[in-house]
């Protein structure tokens, strides 16, 4: 089980370093609309949009908010499993740069696989460690679920860079 897990997050892992390769800031802060989900910019530092639905209205999202969702599910998903469990998004910050997401994405990447590879196999059946995003499901759902998140965002990464370098021509 476990061994499939981890082969299963290292090729999500592998589209993503192939989508983060080379990618600069003016590339990762556009957005195709406006309206679209961004890390903004202001006086006292990032705001970080959060949809008040899952409507497609708004278009993509900008690499850089991509970027610091990742951040987000990732730490979250490391505190409510490992950790207190007391960690809100509003304690997620863009950290200002794609260099600097890029590092803190590689630390919880570093520190997911190495609780990963701690767990027994009935770690991964059993529900302690199962408290956010999924309740009352195996930890085994709660690895799946974030392996399927990170071949997500990576897919939107990817996206968001065919349609930056098509309309910026």
């Amino acid at each position: 089980m476990k061994e499939n897990i981890l082969f299963q997050l290292d090729m999500c892992w592998q589209l993503y370093l192939y989508h983060m390769n080379d990618l600069g800031e003016e590339e990762a802060l556009w957005v195709i609309n406006p309206a679209g989900l961004q890390v903004r910019k202001e006086e006292e530092g990032w705001r970080i949009d959060w949809p008040e639905t899952e409507s497609y209205d708004p278009g993509p999202p900008s690499i850089a908010w991509t970027l610091w969702h990742i951040m987000y599910w990732w730490s979250t998903a490391l505190d409510c499993s490992f950790g207190e469990g007391t960690l809100k998004k509003e304690d997620i910050f863009w950290p200002g740069s794609v260099e600097k997401a890029k590092a803190e994405i590689n630390s919880l990447h570093d520190k997911w696989v190495s609780k990963l590879k701690d767990l027994s196999d009935a770690d991964y059946g059993s529900k302690q460690y199962t408290k956010w995003p999924l309740t009352d499901r195996s930890f085994l759902d709660t690895a799946l679920w974030l392996n399927g998140e990170l071949m997500k965002n990576a897919a939107e990464i990817g996206y968001g860079r065919f349609l930056y370098k098509t309309c910026e021509k």
